[in-house]
């Protein structure tokens, strides 16, 4: 029995953990209306997806460019910090 309550205790603070880790990729609302635009202001296209990393970092993700399919990263003022081809 109480094999059974440590395992089910674990199991529940690691999903919970792995839920607040989600958590903390998400971009702000406030801030997406800004991320979006990035990639236009570098003559790009849209993107598939938008992160938020630590210490303000935020990834845009395969956005469609010119020069090929980019991974862009922003600084916290979302200027550019790192752009890698895909």
């Amino acid at each position: 029995m109480m094999k059974t309550f440590a395992i089910a205790l674990l199991l529940a603070f690691g999903s919970t953990v792995a839920l607040a880790a989600d958590d903390d990729d998400k971009v702000p609302a406030a801030d997406m209306t800004k991320l979006k635009a990035a990639p236009a202001e570098l003559g790009c296209g849209d993107a598939q997806g938008y992160k938020k990393e630590e210490q303000g970092i935020y990834e845009i993700d395969d956005a469609k460019c010119k020069m090929g399919t980019m991974d862009i990263k922003l600084d916290k003022d979302f200027s550019v910090i790192l752009i890698s081809r895909y």
